[in-house]
């Protein structure tokens, strides 16, 4: 009872919060995006679907402040940048993490599993897969004078399978698919709506550039990255037409890997993020202004078609180009091994504070021996909003087939 009754109040709070401030902020903000009282920019966050897909699944790059795309490649890469397969130099790798959610407010039944693992075919070509499930816990559904309707067990999951293939020596390509299911509040009535689950298909766009490089004598390793994911179909968990985005993003990265000596290297690692998806127009979405030419109630920014949308994002913000460069979010970390076996990790993720407001430290520490990994991440606060991830220990596990056959354990792996 204790675990429904918090999960109902954060609902609840939810809710509220958003339908009693968000009409306000609509009537002081213009069209430009700027509060007519204060004169600063108007908080105007992009919401999309099934935002379980943006959760970072891998706890070693959880404790590195989110960065993933240009770190060295390991199983965890079908997330962030799957063109990084193709320089994996095992056979096989399998990672397996669980993410607890929402674990400060007493939830034990709230959380995110990821199991990911590749399979290389020869020298150019690898394989990979990928399975995210995220559990809601249960939910005890009520109607609107509160009598029960029953519960359920809301969840949602991602299935994805990614070909990597290395155009030359330093440059690879990866391209992925993935198929979407999301299940809330199935059969369940609102306004006369029936409430399905939500299907979505998608694919992932990566690019990888990895070279060896010398600074100062000593060998190092440069990766620079990309890649367009969830790029994919809108989803809908009625029959309306009023059909929201799921997160495509675009992530830019490089890494660093350099070797100190024999036993000692760092690692140091750069993301920058931003939603393919529309900005929410300035004043109200739903005002006649902003009404749709199709159908008046939906927006006239959920209108657009997937490709349209991700193009347009670039220039769509009613604050202008200041409000684009703040739909950005930065992620930098800091991997430190020793003697290949034991790694410390330290990041900083940060997002403005009009468009989210996330901002964090993170640490984390890594073991590998022969062919097993584990890795610890530890998310701390630095702004007094909350985060699902606040005081949590992740762990993911790892297993190199290829170092059971007999192969060294690569550094920074």
């Amino acid at each position: 009872m204790k675990n429904l009754f918090l999960k109902m109040s954060l609902l609840t709070a939810l809710f509220t919060f958003i339908l009693t401030t968000g009409h306000a902020q609509f009537n002081l903000c213009d069209e430009n995006g700027i509060n007519q009282v204060t004169g600063q920019a108007c908080v105007n966050t992009i919401v999309t679907s099934v935002p379980f897909l943006r959760i970072i699944p891998d706890a070693r790059s959880g404790a590195m402040g989110d960065v993933g795309i240009a770190i060295s490649p390991d199983a965890n890469a079908m997330h962030f940048n799957p063109s990084k397969l193709a320089f994996a130099e095992k056979d096989l790798g399998v990672s397996a993490t669980y993410t607890p959610w929402l674990r400060a407010l007493g939830l034990t039944d709230v959380y995110l599993a990821y199991l990911s693992g590749y399979k290389r075919i020869d020298d150019l070509q690898t394989v990979g897969m990928g399975l995210r499930y995220f559990s809601l816990g249960t939910i005890q559904f009520t109607d609107e004078n509160g009598q029960p309707l029953g519960s359920d067990r809301p969840n949602e999951f991602e299935l994805s399978v990614a070909y990597s293939r290395k155009l030359s020596d330093n440059f690879s390509a990866g391209l992925a698919m993935k198929y979407i299911y999301s299940r809330l509040a199935n059969g369940q009535t609102v306004e006369d709506e029936t409430i399905r689950p939500g299907n979505a298909v998608a694919g992932d766009l990566s690019f990888t550039y990895r070279a060896p490089i010398e600074i100062a004598g000593s060998d190092a390793r440069l990766t620079v990255g990309a890649a367009i994911t969830n790029l994919g179909t809108k989803i809908s968990y009625t029959q309306s037409s009023n059909r929201d985005y799921i997160p495509t993003n675009l992530g830019i990265g490089g890494g660093l890997e350099y070797d100190i000596d024999d036993f000692n290297s760092i690692h140091f690692a750069l993301d920058i993020n931003r939603l393919l998806v529309p900005t929410p127009p300035g004043g109200d979405p739903f005002s006649e202004e902003n009404a749709g030419e199709g159908d008046p109630n939906v927006p006239d920014y959920k209108e657009k078609s997937i490709i349209a949308a991700a193009l347009g994002s670039f220039g769509d913000a009613p604050g202008g180009f200041g409000e684009e460069m703040r739909e950005n979010t930065y992620s930098v970390g800091i991997e430190y091994w020793y003697d290949k076996q034991f790694a410390v990790r330290v990041g900083h993720f940060n997002e403005h504070r009009t468009k989210g407001n996330r901002k964090f430290f993170t640490v984390g520490l890594g073991l590998k021996y022969n062919i097993f990994g584990l890795n610890f991440s530890y998310l701390i606060p630095t702004t007094n909003q909350r985060n699902p991830l606040d005081n949590t220990l992740r762990f993911s596990l790892l297993f190199d087939f290829g170092a059971f056959q007999g192969e060294q354990p690569v550094r920074g792996r």
